[in-house]
């Protein structure tokens, strides 16, 4: 008893050294012919779900391929005569087309013939391919903690819609506004009495720093390729929202007054930044009247050549008074506020933020949405990871709250996720 016991305890530890050895990849290894493996894969630091777990295969760790490529924005076509998967990827440097074929070491990249550490195979439905391959062909940056049984994923950067926030103190970052599609200035706001202003208290038009205006700033943006955007911002705190929504006098004015704005000082869209709807109250005729809002805007707005976007709060927070469905067909875009769940300056929950997007997918189109994140609450950790959330998601793609609180470690990161449309 004692020899078998001890037989078995050497097995064990030849078994346990094997798993140690890396791969070209990086990724842990075991000899043997199958075996499971209880792990977790991460991509972008939150976890791909997934029915099939990696499998360790005469020394390659094999992962579900389908689930991982969609959710790197590849698309995934199987073709059941022939046995071979084709993924096809929008990348940095072109389309690339990847042919996998089932039991066979050799793949086609771009039609060039490309050997494989292991071959593709399939169980109860899922095909499996060497995980080291994502790294290798899809750019995706892979790694193996054999301590936590994690495999960790970096997505490469996508080409995707980027927007930042310009508010009033954002002047020491404005070098970064050639870097986005569009930048949203948040210079006016609603006034209690139900009138819109540009010398608010918090959302006012600033002073002019020697020769550089305001002005000079929006035509200076414009001319370098993105596209300025005026916010204007209103809260519910003391009932001046809901105010002037329900007064048809305060309604049309202020439809009116945020178009002449916007034409006349050059802008080219309009972002509504409009807060607090539905903490109580009848959250249905809130709903009713910001849509009548929106959409009489939306009308007023398209007349001018003025483009509209939606900043609103997310379907899992507090404000109920949000018809996605219905503002989605009128607006241009609706970005997602998916932050201050916590109220603290600490990184937004994750699982939240996921939530929040997976709530918009039901009622809009992934093409029309934006995540809104917050640089006050994300470091340079962090933002990569949330910014992985639109990438999997296939949004339409990140806007940032704001210049100004970004920081040049932060701003690296983003560089490293997101190239915007216009470069």
């Amino acid at each position: 008893m004692k020899k078998r016991f001890l037989i078995c305890s050497l097995l064990s530890m030849v078994l346990t050294s094997t798993l140690l050895l890396p791969q070209q990849a990086g990724i842990a290894e075991a000899a043997g012919n199958s075996q499971s493996m209880k792990t977790k894969i991460m991509l972008d630091n939150y976890p791909l779900d997934f029915q099939a777990e990696p499998i360790i295969v005469q020394g390659n760790t094999m992962a579900p391929f389908r689930g991982i490529a969609e959710a790197l924005g590849i698309e995934v076509l199987w073709n059941a005569k022939d046995k071979t998967v084709t993924a096809n990827q929008m990348a940095t440097d072109g389309k690339k087309v990847v042919v996998l074929q089932l039991n066979q070491k050799t793949a086609k990249v771009n039609g060039q013939a490309m050997q494989l550490s292991a071959a593709p195979f399939a169980r109860t439905g899922t095909t499996y391919i060497p995980l080291s391959f994502f790294s290798k062909q899809f750019g995706a940056q892979v790694s193996w903690n054999q301590k936590t049984k994690v495999v960790s994923l970096q997505s490469p950067p996508k080409k995707m819609y980027s927007m930042a926030f310009y508010a009033v103190k954002a002047f020491g970052e404005r070098q970064y506004i050639p870097q986005f599609d569009t930048v949203g200035f948040g210079w006016a706001r609603l006034q209690e009495d139900g009138t819109i202003t540009t010398s608010g208290k918090d959302f006012y038009w600033p002073q002019a720093a020697g020769e550089i205006t305001p002005e000079g700033i929006v035509d200076q943006a414009k001319q370098e390729g993105t596209s300025p955007y005026l916010m204007v911002f209103a809260s519910d705190r003391k009932n001046e929202l809901t105010k002037m929504l329900e007064d048809s006098a305060l309604r049309d004015k202020a439809i009116a007054d945020i178009v002449q704005l916007a034409t006349d000082k050059n802008f080219s869209g309009i972002v509504l930044d409009f807060e607090g709807l539905g903490l109580s109250g009848d959250i249905g005729k809130a709903k009713r009247d910001y849509n009548e809002f929106v959409t009489r805007l939306a009308k007023e707005s398209k007349a001018a050549n003025l483009k509209l976007s939606l900043a609103l709060h997310p379907l899992n927070g507090a404000y109920r008074g949000y018809d996605y469905k219905t503002l989605a067909t009128v607006a241009d875009d609706l970005i997602i506020m998916a932050y201050e769940y916590t109220g603290k300056k600490a990184p937004e929950p994750l699982d939240k933020v996921n939530e929040s997007i997976k709530l918009a997918l039901k009622e809009v189109p992934k093409e029309k949405l934006v995540l809104g994140i917050s640089t006050w609450s994300e470091n340079e950790k962090t933002i990569s990871s949330v910014i992985g959330l639109a990438k999997r998601h296939q949004l339409k793609g990140t806007a940032l709250w704001r210049l100004g609180l970004i920081g040049e470690a932060s701003k690296a990161q983003i560089d490293k996720n997101v190239i915007p449309l216009k470069s």
